[in-house]
């Protein structure tokens, strides 16, 4: 098996949306409120292309739709669009960098999305013949929200193959320090673990590698420095479940000599990545 880190943009962000502030006003002065962009952050869009031998090209996420490379309101919505600072080229689109990879958009056949935000969800449309994988309560909270929960329904409201999982079913194992896992395709190559908190369904991605795994850990945790000091981000659904499932993750890497580590929005981890793993 074969894992494909894709690098689908950037967008700029307040520091304080990685690591919250502490005292008064910390919403306000951590979206950046008052201050200079100049001390804005960008951090990496992900989306990953996996190899599986036997189901052919899965998806993790889907990256930037190709139209944010003309008009963000495209896809993000008028306000979500005017306020969100991006950077990207038409070729860093998913579905341009599957084709520079030789694997045509429209032979993947599963795409796990960890979550519905708007920079993880925005090109779902571009991959209409797949399978989409998600937890049963991040899809039910999409529905529900709107903007300023991160979610944009126009960005998923098709009528594709989506599978929802139920994690709180008593019939599901636990992995590790994992206390909810699901088999994706019972051969033990792809493991899908729940971690909400970031977002009411979060999910994130275990593969096996050859002689080793990798954690796609997703938006439950920001940065290595999130997993290694527990830094707590400015915006979160639920924090008690955030701070659980940061917990797992952490056990996990800390039993799990070798393991690829690859978090959701860290720009210093992005730049230190292979191009392939095996």
């Amino acid at each position: 098996m074969r894992l494909h880190p894709l690098l689908s943009g950037e967008m700029q962000a307040p520091p304080g949306l990685l690591r919250r502030p502490s005292g008064p006003a910390k919403l306000v002065r951590g979206l950046g409120v008052g201050r200079s962009r100049r001390d804005w952050t960008w951090l990496p869009v992900p989306a990953f292309l996996v190899e599986h031998p036997g189901a052919g090209p899965v998806l993790v996420d889907t990256g930037l739709h190709p139209s944010v490379a003309v008009d963000p309101r495209e896809s993000f919505g008028p306000l979500a669009g005017r306020l969100n600072r991006l950077r990207f080229e038409p070729g860093q689109a998913v579905a341009a960098q599957l084709r520079a990879r030789s694997v045509d958009p429209a032979d993947v056949g599963v795409v796990v999305m960890t979550h519905l935000h708007t920079d993880h969800a925005s090109g779902v449309s571009e991959f209409p013949d797949a399978t989409f994988v998600l937890d049963r309560r991040e899809w039910d909270s999409a529905a529900r929200g709107g903007t300023l929960r991160g979610y944009r329904p126009a960005q998923f409201d098709y009528g594709f193959d989506w599978r929802t999982l139920d994690y709180e079913s008593p019939d599901i194992d636990s992995f590790a320090s994992f206390g909810a896992s699901i088999d994706l395709f019972g051969d033990g190559s792809v493991r899908l673990v729940a971690t909400p908190g970031h977002s009411a369904g979060h999910q994130s991605v275990i593969l096996r590698l050859r002689g080793r795994e990798a954690l796609l850990t997703g938006d439950a945790a920001y940065t290595l420095r999130a997993i290694e000091e527990g830094v707590t981000p400015l915006l979160m659904d639920d924090e008690h479940r955030w701070r659980r499932s940061l917990g797992e993750v952490r056990r996990f890497v800390r039993a799990s000599p070798g393991l690829v580590v690859i978090p959701g929005h860290d720009l210093d981890a992005w730049a230190g990545l292979d191009d392939v793993y095996e």
